[in-house]
């Protein structure tokens, strides 16, 4: 057999998608490229790789073995160039980092300087909803995740790295309206998805102070949330990390009400007993010894 490391790379792409198209959006290449290449692949093989039902692609049964076993190679292939950096004196590998959405507002200023000190390091971050977040760590397709609310089925190791405040916010439209937590009952609520530690913890206020929900909307998304407290749709208990610009701004205000803010941690966890690499461990020492001196510079706007 003569296949090539780029082509296992591209079958793996088209595997993971399911598609021609969505695999050359991910690599930067032409759709006739991946083509050409999977077909070479398929010559190596006397059985299928792929099917075409209608106009939808699949992966066989003999196609996903071979996946499984590029996957491997392409990491062990990797681990030769980790290596030979290694005995040069670099630090090096591979990072994978999931977060919920509002997370992505904290980890760029967590990670940049480890990044310029240890430029041979890939990470990559993935920003996804909470059960996408905890389904990849719980399956090991993450090394990191970072989340405010520990899950309690994970047995998981955490740093935790600062505050999350969730604060009442809308429009400036409500001023006057908004002076008790009964009063939300008189107004929008603006929530976010189902399982969302955001959602939760805004369930978890209204219950606490007896408030009955009237009209509400639901939303997919810190950003659409934003986008409707700005259009004054309703009001909403968010997270105050991603609001800076929108504060300074003046359009939206805090609303001061009994029991807010509410409190949690970003935490960065991992699952116990995972063999850290030594790139993986030094981004661990890195957070620990600057975490401190990362929330003073970054966020103390936010205390």
């Amino acid at each position: 057999m003569h296949y090539t490391l780029h082509q296992l790379k591209i079958f793996l792409k088209v595997s993971d998608f399911q598609s021609i198209t969505k695999a050359a959006e991910e690599l930067h290449l032409t759709q006739p490229a991946i083509s050409i290449q999977l077909k070479k692949l398929q010559e190596q093989f006397e059985l299928p790789l792929t099917e075409v039902i209608g106009r939808q692609l699949y992966v066989t049964d003999f196609g996903r073995e071979i996946a499984i076993r590029s996957r491997r190679i392409l990491e062990e292939a990797d681990g030769i160039r980790y290596t030979i950096d290694q005995y040069k004196g670099l630090l090096t590998g591979k990072i994978k980092i999931s977060v919920v959405s509002t997370a992505k507002y904290v980890i760029p200023y967590f990670l940049k300087d480890f990044m310029d000190r240890y430029p041979s390091v890939e990470i990559s971050i993935d920003v996804s909803n909470k059960n996408k977040v905890m389904e990849g760590l719980h399956k090991n397709e993450s090394d990191f995740s970072l989340v405010s609310v520990v899950p309690d089925n994970l047995d998981v190791c955490k740093v935790e790295l600062m505050e999350n405040q969730l604060n009442l916010v809308g429009s400036v439209e409500y001023e006057g309206k908004i002076k008790k937590p009964k009063d939300l009952e008189k107004v929008t609520l603006l929530f976010r998805e189902e399982g969302s530690a955001t959602r939760n913890a805004m369930e978890n206020y209204l219950e606490s102070k007896n408030i009955k929900v009237g009209k509400s909307m639901e939303l997919v998304s810190n950003e659409a949330v934003k986008q409707a407290i700005n259009a004054g749709l309703g009001v909403s208990i968010v997270p105050l990390i991603g609001l800076r610009t929108a504060l300074a701004r003046e359009d939206i205000t805090l609303y001061p009400l009994s029991g807010l803010p509410m409190t949690t941690r970003w935490n960065l966890i991992y699952n116990k007993g995972k063999a850290l690499t030594p790139a993986q461990g030094e981004l661990i020492k890195y957070m620990e010894d600057n975490k401190e001196r990362l929330v003073e510079k970054h966020f103390s706007w936010a205390k």
